[in-house]
């Protein structure tokens, strides 16, 4: 009876810990089998898309702006050549907002699909550093040799060119990193420049290196697991109805080893023969069939590895494969359940808005406020006078030159200078005056309109508050 109990609690044991840590606590280190077959294909060309959009975007020019920049010292975003303001940072919050709700209805569809086939960490984990370690030390059973091996010239000569390979990789990512924050001239300007202009830069180059480094040489599938907070968030979005990597376990269990001419069915055994494929080509290092674990990143090795199997003893493929809970119990196909639609309905409208505010939003943007500290003065000639500051953000790729014009044919605009020089892209503030009949001023302030002429046009038209003695 105890030796039951033990035998149950170790084959739930997988619910207690996460597969790369033992009962003591300790990291087991993954060695996953090279993955073959047509799902592992597919994941090759969609990753060597995303590797060839990340590392060229920085380089690429639309009217003269990055494909993509992230600025956040400058507080300048570009987003496929259209430069945006902190005055757009609403459009940036919503856009995170539909993110948000992109990836919860994501997940709630199709699990954690994106982390297999999206995701940087595992495209460069799984697409790169991996397959460099296939090349230079072998498939999985070489590498488990090679670490317990003694320190030889081979095993030294291998481990000193893969992390050397892994370290000049990371130097790649690290400035590629970079070319998205700082812009790609300013990085080419810093890595064509003598390393004596730039040794601070240098320095923060070589730390982020590092990083990157670690993560794809020493933490790997622990960020998947421990660190990246999407694979917690996955255990709350799944439902029954959620499409997932799983194993058929009605068709599949019990699970025994294959005998020539053996009748299965009438041996009271299922399709899988227990050959563990599943498991060694797993990169988390799970077992699929224990159900879904929230190390597994749907990246479908295990499928690939499966088919092979089920293709190779004449059985049907899919024995692991895109289904739900309710799929397997039910053998029915994808549901649109009342949760799906309102979600999807929600992700549709919120989309809607952020094209339609990106659609039409304004290519300046202008404040006019009183200067603080300041009140109004009495002219000479029985007018009345306030002190303004402007603030004006060209967001076009034209300069213009800035002048002002009230709406009150009654009313004056001084100017510090004659007229306002607003660069592309850049923003000015300025003062200027505007002077008033008293008869103008109601109960002691009335509503002015300033119109912003640049090169000639009306560019906009803001409005403010003008004071004046309370009559």
């Amino acid at each position: 009876m105890i030796e039951k109990e033990d035998e149950v609690r170790d084959e739930e044991g997988f619910r207690d810990r996460i597969s790369t840590v033992n009962e003591k606590g300790k990291r087991v280190w993954v060695f996953p089998k090279k993955p073959v077959g047509p799902y592992y294909n597919k994941r090759k060309i969609v990753s060597y898309l995303l590797l060839a959009f990340l590392f060229t975007a920085p380089w690429i020019k639309i009217g003269g702006h990055q494909l993509l920049l992230f600025n956040l010292l400058e507080r300048k975003f570009i987003l496929f050549g259209k430069v945006f303001w902190p005055q757009d940072m609403y459009l940036f919050a919503l856009s995170i907002i539909v993110g948000i709700v992109f990836v919860i209805l994501f997940t709630i569809i199709y699990g954690r699909f994106f982390c297999g086939w999206v995701c940087p960490q595992t495209i460069f984990m799984e697409m790169v550093f991996r397959r460099i370690e296939y090349w230079i030390e072998g498939d999985w059973t070489h590498q488990k040799k090679l670490k317990d091996a003694p320190w030889t010239k081979d095993k030294l000569i291998k481990k000193t060119a893969k992390h050397l390979i892994f370290w000049i990789i990371s130097f790649l990512i690290a400035n590629t990193f970079l070319a998205y924050i700082v812009g790609s001239d300013i990085l080419w300007k810093i890595v064509t420049d003598p390393i004596g202009t730039h040794l601070g830069g240098l320095m923060a180059i070589v730390i982020f290196t590092t990083v990157f480094y670690l993560v794809f040489a020493k933490l790997r599938e622990q960020v998947c697991t421990t660190i990246c907070p999407y694979g917690r968030l996955q255990g709350v979005l799944l439902d029954p109805n959620s499409m997932v990597v799983a194993y058929d376990h009605k068709r599949g269990e019990g699970r025994a080893k294959i005998k020539k001419g053996e009748d299965r069915t009438a041996a009271g055994k299922g399709d899988c023969i227990d050959c563990g494929h599943c498991v060694h080509v797993c990169p988390t290092g799970i077992d699929i069939r224990n159900g879904t674990q929230l190390e597994c990143i749907n990246c479908t090795a295990c499928m690939d590895a499966c088919d092979t199997i089920m293709d190779s003893v004449g059985m049907e493929k899919g024995l692991i494969r895109f289904v739900s809970e309710n799929g397997i119990k039910n053998r029915t196909p994808f549901q649109w359940t009342r949760r799906v639609k309102a979600y999807t309905v929600l992700l549709g409208a919120m989309m809607t808005i952020l094209l339609l505010l990106l659609i039409t939003r304004k290519d300046f943007e202008t404040t006019i406020i009183r200067q603080r500290g300041t009140t109004y003065q009495l002219t000479n000639d029985g007018k009345v006078s306030n002190i303004f500051e402007i603030n004006l953000t060209n967001k076009t790729s034209k300069n213009y030159v800035v002048t002002l014009k009230l709406d009150d044919p009654d009313g004056e605009i001084e100017m510090v200078v004659d007229k306002f020089k607003l660069k592309k892209e850049f923003y000015l503030k300025e003062r200027f005056i505007i002077k008033l009949p008293m008869d103008k001023i109601d109960h002691g302030k009335t509503i002015l309109h300033v119109q912003i002429i640049g090169n000639g046009e009306v560019i906009e038209t803001v409005k403010t508050k003008f004071i004046g003695p309370m009559l």
